[in-house]
């Protein structure tokens, strides 16, 4: 089905949400209460849920009613969740070698919030061993000040939500930045010297065209960011794209097809390797990717720990998948208690830990025989070979003896494509 209906897409994890429960929690208490696996390294999510609007395809957590009391009593609890998280075994006396900021939008809060907020951060676990700081901005929010307050707490990755350069199409879906905001923020994040930083773009925006998204990419590589990420469009049943469409009883969302978004994605992958870029996963564009890398997404999809701070954060520790409390005052109440705020969790078996990797591996566009071998003393060939088999028969893969790889048309499908891999139970269930 090419139109874009409700329901999930992006892959992000494995096995899916709605197979995590309450019941598990005590595995995520026990995961915590162990030493770390030996070897593996440590990440740290922080979310900050706070938005001048809210988009009408956004999913995500997040409020836009929350006054300056409130903000900071969020900030507090962020702090007193990761002294709770900092003295389990599993996390004691590590240093996080990559961390993330997300959102929401963490620009919003003030350079003041942000300073304290970070310094406290340090003191709990300390990040002199981090090797990439990102931090994600909505444009309209920043000013050389704010700017210069997220370079002096040690972001080294700087990813700017641009997602479309039309005033009329950036309005439309709701935005809170215009057009006229983003060259101004790309330019003082280069003035003070930024030199990573990532440009996201959506395919399919409501009201977006061919000529639209061709202007898109001449504008972005008139920008010439270290990366770029698109997303294709799809709408979970929390947007407000959804309730509109529940409201006019439609089926279809007024977005953009699949197979328009895929060739937008084509088009701007080609357009991008013709400017010197390297696409190095199903979302990503990289201009010398030797020295520019996303670290969150390499570390992650290769099976590192990821502690997740703030309301409905995902963790995932010691092969234990985890999730915040989901709700504001329910955060905060459980942390006001000094208990962590632990909502749901899953306890994978090894072979979903295995499953996990090799479909988060398949977005980079291929899978290495040696790592799972290594790894999980798997052959993916063979594990898989019925599956591959299905997807050379479709002509989306390319393989050899070393390597699993899809070609261009794969990748750019490669979210449909992975729950062919899935368990059998775990197919055609909601991914939330």
């Amino acid at each position: 089905m090419e139109e874009t209906t409700v329901g999930s897409y992006f892959v992000s994890n494995y096995p899916p949400y709605s197979f995590w429960s309450s019941a598990h929690v005590p595995a995520a208490r026990a995961a915590l209460a162990r030493p770390p696996r030996p070897g593996t390294p440590l990440g740290v999510y922080l979310h900050i849920p706070f938005c001048r609007k809210r988009c009408t395809f956004c999913y995500f957590k997040v409020y836009t009613d929350k006054n300056a009391a409130e903000i900071e009593s969020y900030l507090d609890a962020t702090l007193a969740e990761l002294k709770l998280f900092a003295a389990q075994p599993a996390i004691r006396g590590r240093k996080p070698k990559f961390i993330y900021f997300g959102g929401g939008t963490p620009s919003y809060i003030s350079s003041d919030q942000l300073t304290t907020l970070v310094t406290g951060m340090k003191d709990l676990l300390p990040w002199d061993q981090a090797e990439e700081v990102a931090f994600e901005c909505e444009p309209g929010t920043l000013t050389e000040a704010k700017l210069r307050a997220i370079q002096e707490m040690g972001a080294t990755r700087l990813s700017l939500g641009v997602e479309n350069f039309d005033e009329e199409i950036l309005r439309a879906n709701g935005r809170a930045h215009g057009a006229r905001e983003i060259p101004r923020a790309y330019d003082y994040a280069r003035s003070i010297g930024f030199d990573q930083i990532n440009v996201d773009l959506i395919a399919g925006m409501v009201g977006e065209t061919d000529e639209n998204w061709r202007a898109n990419i001449r504008q972005l590589i008139a920008l010439d960011p270290e990366m770029v990420t698109i997303y294709q469009m799809e709408i979970p049943g929390n947007t407000v794209i959804f309730k509109e469409m529940q409201a006019l009883g439609q089926s279809v969302a007024p977005v953009a097809t699949w197979r328009a978004k895929r060739a937008w994605v084509r088009y701007a992958f080609e357009e991008l390797e013709k400017a010197g870029y390297t696409v190095t996963s199903t979302t990503t564009a990289v201009k010398d990717p030797a020295r520019n890398k996303f670290l969150y997404r390499e570390y992650l999809w290769r099976g590192a720990d990821l502690l997740g701070l703030g309301v409905a954060s995902f963790s995932h520790l010691s092969g234990v998948h985890f999730q915040n409390e989901t709700e504001f005052e329910t955060y905060l109440e459980g942390l006001r208690r000094g208990q962590l705020p632990l909502c749901r969790a899953l306890a994978p078996s090894a072979d979903e830990l295995m499953i996990r990797e090799f479909i988060l591996q398949m977005k980079f566009g291929g899978v290495r025989r040696e790592y799972f071998q290594r790894k999980f003393a798997v052959d993916p060939r063979q594990r898989f070979a019925a599956e591959l088999e299905g997807l050379r028969r479709q002509g989306l893969l390319a393989r050899n003896d070393d390597e699993i790889r899809l070609n261009r048309e794969g990748l750019l499908r490669v979210d449909e494509l992975v729950h062919d891999f899935f368990l059998p139970q775990h197919r055609e269930v909601a991914l939330a």
